[in-house]
């Protein structure tokens, strides 16, 4: 995927770090940023929460949210990119969540809606999308997207002095 390979490369340039927080697009995200050579330099890792109680227990999005606007919202999409970001202590975190179908959309919630949400330390931003299409089209073209936010967020950070190095890197001999 050529998108992950310029987020990989202006990670890398910009000495930042990333991981990310998903739901619907179960890992494929992670997938397309590991699939290019030396991610490990700027990818430490992500969680896949598919389960609310992931969302919660894990990357700590708060109950009562998940109770009253849902797992498919701006405010969870916000707080899961906000709990990887912390968790794995990175510069950046993007994450994803909301309903590939066949089922589960109603109206307010229609099948391809996913809402998304890249984090610093400066400035979280949420935005959504409605993707047309089978379950498959709507993952692939929901994680494209959030590499694309990646980029985006990734653009607005100034250069690190130094990259720091992951557990997994020093065994690489990076």
């Amino acid at each position: 995927m050529v998108t992950a390979e310029k987020l990989v490369r202006m990670l890398a340039e910009k000495r930042l770090t990333c991981a990310t927080a998903e739901s619907c697009t179960g890992g494929g995200v992670g997938a397309a940023i590991t699939a290019v050579a030396g991610a490990s330099e700027v990818f430490w890792g992500g969680v896949i929460s598919y389960d609310n109680s992931v969302k919660r227990d894990v990357l700590g999005v708060d109950g009562a949210l998940l109770e009253n606007k849902g797992a498919v919202s701006a405010e969870c999409a916000a707080e899961m990119a906000q709990g990887v970001r912390r968790l794995l202590k990175t510069d950046l975190a993007v994450s994803v969540t909301g309903i590939a179908g066949p089922g589960g959309g109603t109206r307010e919630k229609p099948v391809g809606l996913v809402w998304f949400a890249t984090a610093s330390a400066e400035r979280v931003h949420t935005e959504s999308r409605i993707f047309p299409g089978s379950r498959d089209e709507v993952r692939k073209a929901a994680a494209l997207h959030a590499l694309e936010l990646l980029m985006a967020a990734a653009s607005f950070c100034e250069v690190k002095a130094s990259l720091p190095l992951a557990a997994g890197n020093v065994a690489d001999g990076l």
